[in-house]
């Protein structure tokens, strides 16, 4: 059997019960692995219960929402993440009843968010999925078998429906796209730490206050109670011996009704049952029974070792010694509670707690990195915010660049320092603090490359040294830098003729060398290979709706007394430039051929000018031969095969319909 050995873990929701345990158990037991959390600390989630793992050198807490596809990818890459543990979810059935929507949009719309950064970033080798058993519905009374990984789902309340439902998107996307997906199905677990929702630590608290312990129905039903530490190695084991695209029962096969649980309780705290125990009305709908197989899980090497009596002398002892964990759980501990489900704070049947004295903020949580927006509270549910540093703020890109930013209300700001000066450079991400750097800087000629023959050395201290600096200062502070680039370091040859539809792909080689402008470009695009924190983007020929902007390829031809008509790609900004930020939001990064699909002729364009904008306008052509006695430097013609980026954009317009619909 051969066993996987990650790297770089994330653990979702492990300020939670079961989480906490198995993230606080590989810390212990593998110093090699960096294990990070994420956790929006929810009403049922403590700091404190990571208070083992805190001082480790290889753990990091995150606050945030898995629902945040920004935050998600910007953790899978800046994290190296190379395995994912997903305990994040709504669990408590209660509340599904009372709130259903909150339970599908964190655990159906939260597992689908971090299984598409999965497939966008294709850098995870294990995606562990944890499901409950409660997604095979009601057991049969007198089953002898329990319920094996190949049974059908039929879940019977709003949580287990959600739950269900999220093993369908796992299995969708291990089927789909090749995830190595793993999905856990277990019992009830109980121990330390757990928020006191639940049965048993909900009687343990009631019995230590002396009060009735409340039970649903009559108490028949049957539950199997597994002990948090034997849940914790069973996924140490499944993490290390899983195989990808199985399913795993973690279970026992010792029940227990409900109404013997409370007797146990009682008998803990030496209390008379039968005036202790208070029936009350029963759930909406209350399964009977969940019976598991786990002999499956058990042939990887795993079996319960907490016998029922330890594991709940232990869970009693804990509580009493703990008894404020929680602070005031009041609310929890009512027979039929319905909270409202907002993070920060627990809220329950409408009035609001806002004790939120469970997170600490003394100086020894350090190296807890909770990442909330100015002026905001660390209670508040905050959707992690993005910042863009942005270079170039004089250049016809830059410019566009923060104008879009205000229109999708994304903070940023320009960058003060010279692209040459390191340490400038270096006190502009101390101060701005951005989520992504874009660099859209860049010497391309006064009013065109030819200035660049003649000012060499200006034009590499930009385009060579000023980029690499930035990229390299970017790498340091584990940031992603968007990299405008030009697409004019191709030109037709033999293997890519004029007409023919072949483009030039991201991994050909640059084969045009007639100005000394496209020079730099294709070095310092060689060059930035070794960086993998790059996002590069091949510009070509940029055409906008601003048709007095000077920059403006159809301004400038529409200027022009002859022009040349050659076909060759170009970037339409308007239906661009808002893809380049969608690019950085998903944290993608090599080179991308930034161009419409197919290729437009200057008489192409001139000729929608002509009819679009300017009825009366006229041009003449001349070639190639004409054109060389008027500029310093040749210029490059190409075509560029944009599929890579229409793969990952479907919707990208090919050039001609986008101009129709974006210029004219």
């Amino acid at each position: 059997m051969a066993t996987y050995t990650p790297k770089n873990i994330l653990i979702t929701g492990a300020a939670g019960f079961i989480a906490s345990h198995v993230c606080n158990r590989l810390i212990r037991n593998y110093p090699d692995y960096k294990i990070v959390v994420l956790d929006k600390l929810d009403y049922c989630s403590n700091l404190k219960n990571l208070l083992p793992s805190k001082s480790s050198p290889n753990f990091k807490f995150v606050k945030g929402d898995i629902g945040s596809a920004d935050l998600v990818n910007f953790l899978l890459i800046t994290e190296s993440i190379d395995t994912i543990m997903h305990f994040a979810a709504q669990t408590h059935v209660d509340n599904s009843f009372g709130n259903s929507f909150e339970f599908t949009k964190n655990n159906i719309y939260g597992t689908h968010v971090l299984l598409e950064a999965c497939k966008v970033t294709g850098q995870i080798r294990r995606f562990i999925h944890v499901s409950t058993d409660e997604v095979y519905g009601e057991t049969d009374e007198d089953a002898v078998v329990g319920n094996h990984e190949a049974s059908q789902l039929l879940p019977t309340n709003p949580y287990s429906a959600t739950k269900a439902g999220a093993e369908m998107l796992v299995m969708a996307y291990g089927r789909s796209y090749g995830l190595p997906v793993i999905t856990t199905r277990g019992n009830n677990v109980y121990g330390p730490n757990q928020f006191p929702e639940k049965l048993i630590p909900k009687f343990i608290l009631l019995a230590m206050q002396g009060k009735h312990l409340p039970i649903h129905g009559d108490g028949s039903n049957v539950r199997s109670y597994l002990y948090c530490e034997d849940v914790a190695e069973a996924f140490e084991v499944i993490l290390h011996k899983g195989e990808v695209g199985h399913v795993y029962n973690i279970g026992t096969k010792k029940e227990r009704r409900v109404i013997d649980v409370a007797k146990d309780v009682c008998n803990l705290f030496s209390r008379d049952p039968d005036t202790s125990i208070k029936f009350v009305d029963n759930r909406p709908f209350n399964d009977q029974r969940y019976f598991l197989d786990d002999q499956k899980l058990n042939n990887l090497g795993w079996s319960e070792q907490t016998t029922w009596q330890e594991g709940l002398r232990k869970t009693m002892e804990w509580y009493t010694q703990n008894p404020d964990w929680w602070g005031d759980v009041s609310g929890a501990l009512l027979p039929h509670p319905r909270m409202l489900m907002m993070p920060g704070g627990r809220h329950f049947d409408g009035s609001e707690e806002k004790d939120a004295s469970y997170i600490s903020n003394n100086s020894n949580q350090t190296r807890m990195v909770i990442p909330v927006s100015k002026g905001s509270s660390t209670d508040s549910p905050q959707k992690p915010s993005l910042k863009f540093l942005i270079y170039g703020r004089t250049g016809w890109i830059g410019g566009l660049l923060g104008k879009l930013c205000e229109k999708q209300g994304i903070s940023y700001e320009y960058g003060k320092g010279r692209m040459e000066d390191r340490s400038s450079l270096l006190s502009d991400i101390q101060n701005v603090r951005p989520t992504h750097v874009f660099n859209a800087a860049g010497v391309t000629g006064r009013p065109n490359v030819d200035w660049c023959e003649s000012h060499k050395t200006e034009t590499i201290r930009t385009n060579v040294t000023g980029t690499l600096t930035l990229a390299d200062l970017c790498r340091e502070h584990n940031l992603l830098m968007m990299n405008f680039a030009t697409g004019c370091i191709f030109e037709y040859d033999a293997g890519h003729p004029e007409g023919s539809g072949i483009g030039f792909t991201e991994e050909d080689k640059p084969n045009f060398i007639g100005s000394f402008y496209s020079k730099t470009k294709a070095m310092v695009e060689e060059l930035l290979k070794e960086y993998d924190n790059v996002c590069t983007l091949r510009v070509r020929m940029p055409i906008s709706s601003d048709l007095e902007n000077p920059r403006n390829f159809i301004t400038k031809i529409s200027r022009y007394n002859k022009v040349v008509n050659i076909p060759n790609s170009v970037t339409i900004l308007d239906e661009l430039l808002p893809i380049s930020i969608e690019m950085a939001k998903r944290n993608l990064r090599g080179i991308w051929n930034f161009t419409n699909p197919g290729v437009v002729s200057h008489n192409e364009v001139l000729e929608m000018y002509k009819n679009y904008i300017k009825p009366d306008f006229a041009w003449t052509n001349f070639d190639l031969e004409e054109q060389a006695k008027v500029i310093v430097a040749p210029r490059s013609n190409n075509e560029m095969d944009a599929s890579k980026l229409k793969n990952e954009f479907p919707e990208l317009l090919p050039v001609k319909d986008s101009l129709i619909k974006y210029v004219f």
